[in-house]
């Protein structure tokens, strides 16, 4: 293999580099923290607004008491008016986790325990249709003044990776000798 090989190979690595850390989904608990409660005066659509939840991502609920329909995803109009009677799904394990599917860009869920909902416990997530986060700054980096076309031999183009800027995915670069 000669050099233009070994150049081949190294870019074809640092391209599946970039895909990777693009295409990883990020798993949120409700309520960070505090978790899914009543106690605290707790603004989950608060919460919910300050996350960029994506198709893949999973939202996970934690509680105590994991014998009480506490978790129930609903309707929008149920979302409103706290009504518990039809929930599209029910979950009571008390460690539950709901992957983002791309067939809806809300989710509501509110708790089934009788006026917990009332007083706020209660959560509408928005699924972002934005392009992910991990992509999105990688992405700015190559708009960025910073990475200006001084050397003409470094590629601009985002899907041929830029030796001069660092991959955090990546502790050390890889190099393939041909010996």
């Amino acid at each position: 293999m000669g050099f233009a090989s070994t150049g081949l190979v190294f870019i074809v690595v640092m391209v599946a580099a970039l895909d990777v850390s693009s295409s990883m989904a990020a798993t949120y608990d409700v309520g960070d923290t505090s978790g899914w409660t009543s106690m605290g005066n707790i603004d989950y659509n608060k919460w919910s607004s300050s996350k960029s939840i994506h198709v893949g991502d999973t939202i996970r609920k934690f509680c105590l008491q994991s014998k009480i329909p506490q978790f129930l995803q609903v309707t929008p109009q149920d979302y409103e008016s706290c009504t518990t009677t039809s929930p599209l799904a029910t979950y009571t394990t008390g460690n539950d986790s709901i992957q983002i599917k791309g067939d809806d860009t809300h989710y509501y869920f509110i708790c089934g325990v009788p006026g917990h909902c009332k007083i706020g416990q209660k959560v509408d997530i928005q699924v972002s249709t934005s392009i992910g986060q991990a992509t999105k700054s990688r992405s700015s980096c190559y708009s960025d003044p910073c990475t200006s076309n001084s050397y003409p031999f470094i590629s601009q183009n985002p899907f041929i990776p830029n030796p001069f800027i660092s991959n955090p995915f990546l502790s050390s670069p890889t190099f393939i000798y041909d010996i």
